[in-house]
């Protein structure tokens, strides 16, 4: 049985290891060896420059133990189809359940106590001492445990396994992983959820029904209605602003700001496959590249409005414009360079 569940491991891993070379990229690694001396810059002067109210510290501290300390899944690589064919050998799926509840606990324990490790200068600086940070890394592993014993006790029942419960905590796990691979390249394997937003209809209204619109309109309300592009962008945008309030330093706010939008681009891309299971739409009575140029419309559209409210949050927080122009020239040449040629490789 372990070698079965051995085997989905090693191959799960596999298809990560080949996505992680498209996010691991020359560019992405330039980018981040400059963010991580940005903030480690920062974390310099904030040391050698402490304030004399340390409350924003403490919440900074709270907030990002917490996070640490909810952050992890158990990885079982339990699928659908187990719940009918292993059924017979349940007692030995159970013991192996346990054993990767205690695998998953101590890697994420390991992952929890070296981030927390970065802390250790700020309690210092608070006057706590190594005891009391002792006691800080202690409680908190103490909360991951009491965390992961409550995820595992909802995997089993008083006979057996809840194979409900441990399938759908798997897919989500791995639908995780999978939705940040497709961030920077396509991805199979990821199951999307259609839902209507009836507040957002009047949107709709921005296109006219006609036929040379079809495939605006159907681009638009798929936009609209998926589980993922649409709550990502809030997320995308989200983290923009937030660049462009907290981070002092114009050019290194409107770079963040600029990655979040290609990022974004990227995964609008993803709509032109969305009515690929219609055959149907091969029968429309239309001119050839008007799918291409649907596409084109609508992602155009979104990362236009994403970028006008970028621009006018920068004119208000920044000190220095300059910036907000590369931001806005690099975004157009996202939209009208970029965004065509991607296009063209879709069609292939």
């Amino acid at each position: 049985m372990k070698d079965v569940f051995q085997k989905r491991k090693r191959a799960f891993q596999k298809e990560c290891l080949g996505y992680l070379r498209y996010v691991l990229n020359d560019h992405f690694v330039l980018f981040l060896l400059v963010l991580i001396g940005f903030l480690a810059y920062q974390y310099q002067q904030l040391l050698q420059h402490f304030p004399e109210n340390p409350w924003p510290i403490y919440l900074l501290i709270a907030l990002f133990s917490i996070f640490l300390m909810i952050w992890g899944n158990i990885a079982t690589y339990v699928e659908k189809p187990d719940k009918l064919f292993l059924l017979v050998a349940e007692e030995e799926v159970k013991q192996y359940l346990k054993g990767q509840v205690q695998e998953s606990l101590f890697l994420w324990l390991g992952v929890q106590s070296f981030f927390l490790l970065f802390f250790l200068p700020l309690f210092l600086a608070l006057g706590w001492g190594l005891p009391l940070f002792a006691f800080y890394l202690i409680s908190l592993g103490i909360g991951k445990v009491f965390l992961f014993r409550k995820k595992a006790t909802k995997m089993f029942t008083q006979t057996g396994i809840d194979w409900d419960i441990v399938i759908a905590q798997e897919n989500k796990r791995k639908q995780f992983l999978l939705r940040f691979f497709a961030l920077f390249t396509q991805v199979k394997g990821i199951s999307n959820s259609i839902k209507r937003r009836v507040y957002l209809d009047f949107i709709l209204m921005a296109v006219h029904k006609v036929p040379g619109k079809v495939w605006q309109n159907l681009y638009l309300r798929s936009y609209l209605r998926n589980g993922d592009l649409f709550a990502l962008s809030l997320r995308l945008l989200l983290l923009s602003l937030g660049a462009l309030t907290f981070i002092a330093q114009s050019w290194i706010a409107v770079a963040l700001v600029l990655l979040f939008n290609y990022l974004l681009l990227f995964q609008l891309l993803a709509l032109y496959h969305a009515f690929d299971y219609q055959y149907l739409t091969q029968l429309f009575p239309l001119d050839k590249g008007q799918k291409e140029k649907g596409l084109q419309a609508v992602v155009r559209g979104v990362t236009s409005v994403v970028l006008l409210i970028e621009l006018l949050l920068g004119m208000v927080v920044l000190a220095e414009k300059l910036p907000l122009l590369a931001l806005l020239g690099a975004s157009l040449a996202l939209e009208f360079l970029y965004l065509p040629y991607q296009v063209k490789r879709l069609k292939r």
